[in-house]
């Protein structure tokens, strides 16, 4: 195995935890259209996919509202919700360890909602790149993100890790044949499984 060069991060529930921020945002789309509030297996969905995939599962019983949903949306202020995600306390701590030794991504299903995310609580300086759903044809699952950051610093996979709490992100993961860590996920398959970004820190990778 290649010396480790490169570590992606998902968002959320890795860097943040954001079930409040994804709930509350989710069920206020349904409750302005009139529907019933998302149940257990709706949230888990939104928590780890793309929000065009979302929109289009919480609101796959009313086909006909699917498209305004996407409208009201688009003109929706997204800031209200930031307050809700809280980020990890060891977050940066980990980031500094990381830097400059090694390259930092990130690889998310989160759109237009990353930009206001990272600059408000100042993580730009920690990232060489970000790559949203945004950035790509395909969003996770699909494998084209983690294409894109590979390419990007000319490595491959195995010079790389992905952090990341879903089965949404081993099969990314798996997509490319990246090494993953499972983030407070222990029933989640993957290389490596942690609590914390202190646990990181001690993983033989990190001491190749």
């Amino acid at each position: 195995m290649a010396l480790l060069e490169l570590v992606v991060f998902d968002c959320d529930g890795v860097m943040f935890d954001s079930r409040d921020a994804n709930r509350m945002y989710y069920n206020h789309l349904l409750e302005t259209f009139g529907y019933p509030l998302m149940d257990g297996e709706e949230e888990e969905y939104v928590h780890s996919h793309n929000v065009f995939d979302s929109v289009a599962h919480i609101f796959r019983k009313y086909p006909g509202s699917i498209d305004p949903a996407h409208e009201y949306r688009e003109a929706l202020d997204y800031t209200p919700y930031l307050q809700y995600m809280r980020i990890e306390p060891d977050l940066k701590e980990f980031l500094r360890f990381l830097k400059p030794r090694f390259h930092t991504a990130i690889s998310t299903n989160r759109s237009t909602t990353m930009p206001a995310i990272m600059k408000m609580h100042d993580l730009e300086p920690y990232f060489d790149l970000v790559v949203t759903a945004l950035d790509v044809q395909r969003p996770k699952p699909h494998a084209e993100a983690l294409q894109k950051i590979l390419h990007h610093f000319g490595l491959a996979a195995d010079q790389a890790v992905y952090i990341g709490d879903s089965s949404v992100d081993r099969e990314h993961a798996a997509g490319v044949n990246m090494r993953l860590i499972a983030f407070r996920n222990h029933e989640l398959e993957a290389d490596y499984h942690v609590n914390s970004f202190r646990d990181i820190r001690s993983l033989p990778i990190f001491d190749e």
